[in-house]
């Protein structure tokens, strides 16, 4: 499933490249590059700005992300 294919299902604006900021359920505020898809999910790699961890996650795209501009 593609971006293409996120974009349509949740009436976000996803794209290759995008900025979005990820919240955990602990209030912590990951700062995120989108780098592709997966089954629906969004692959981003988190910036250096988040103490102790530069990584990638996979995240829904409707479930607390923000899409920045």
């Amino acid at each position: 499933m593609s971006i293409e294919y996120i974009r349509k299902t949740y009436g976000v604006p996803a794209k290759i490249g995008g900025r979005v900021k990820f919240i955990d359920d602990r209030g912590t505020n990951f700062f995120c590059t989108i780098k592709s898809a997966l089954n629906g999910r969004l692959r981003v790699l988190v910036d250096d700005r988040v103490p102790n961890y530069r990584g990638r996650m996979i995240l829904h795209p409707t479930y607390n992300v923000e899409y920045l501009k």
